[in-house]
């Protein structure tokens, strides 16, 4: 009987710390990354992609993206019809998605970048970030050089994209959606730090079909 009694003890306060481990809240959230956060909306079929608007300056030095949950097929269309789309949310804390959280928040909907000529189509619009598909904060990037990597990112039934590793400038940004289950090079050496994008495309020829979804040098100068 005391054998009985002490292993249920040693059960009950195992269970006990186990529980307090479980329930622990997580830190708090760093202030820095309050404030309005933009970024560009990707699609491929019914899917929209959510890339945050990058900059090697600290706060804004994180590679973000997240799938979008569409509750408003408005938006979709939007988003199949424009070359670009960006939105310009209301106030929260980056570190919400930064940490994986799924996020509701209100945002103004742009054809085109809204930091510069973009025309605003929607206005508070409920956006709700989903699913966490990548996360990367560039502390220390590489210095600028002719040699690319691309992050893979695994999406459902072997789909990936491929997101550029940012270097110091002159560099610059690009997402590519892969349908194919292909083995392949992700990494190369290009003619320039900043190649043009048919070169790229050439150097992934081997990855199988293709759809670019993001380019921008001219933010990496």
């Amino acid at each position: 009987m005391n054998n009985v009694v002490t292993s249920l003890l040693i059960f009950l306060i195992s269970f006990s710390v186990f529980a307090e481990e479980e329930v622990k809240p997580p830190p708090p959230l760093d202030p820095k990354y309050m404030g309005i956060h933009g970024m560009k909306l990707l699609n491929k079929g019914s899917s929209i992609f959510a890339s945050y608007m990058f900059s090697l300056e600290e706060p804004k030095n994180v590679q973000l993206l997240y799938k979008l949950e569409v509750k408003d097929l408005a938006l979709l269309q939007l988003v199949k019809d424009a070359p670009l789309v960006t939105i310009k949310t209301d106030e929260f804390n980056l570190e919400r998605l930064i940490r994986g959280n799924e996020v509701e928040i209100n945002a103004d909907v742009y054809s085109g970048n809204y930091k510069k000529d973009g025309m605003e189509v929607y206005t508070d619009m409920k956006i709700t970030f989903g699913k966490q598909l990548f996360s990367k904060l560039i502390d220390e990037p590489k210095e600028s050089n002719k040699r690319q990597e691309y992050h893979i990112v695994p999406l459902r039934n072997n789909e990936r994209i491929l997101i550029h590793k940012i270097q110091q400038s002159p560099s610059y940004e690009h997402l590519i959606y892969l349908s194919d289950d292909v083995n392949c090079l992700t990494n190369f050496t290009s003619s320039s730090a900043v190649p043009k994008q048919n070169e790229i495309h050439y150097k992934l020829t081997y990855c199988g079909s293709m759809k670019p979804l993001y380019y921008n040098s001219a933010e990496f100068q």
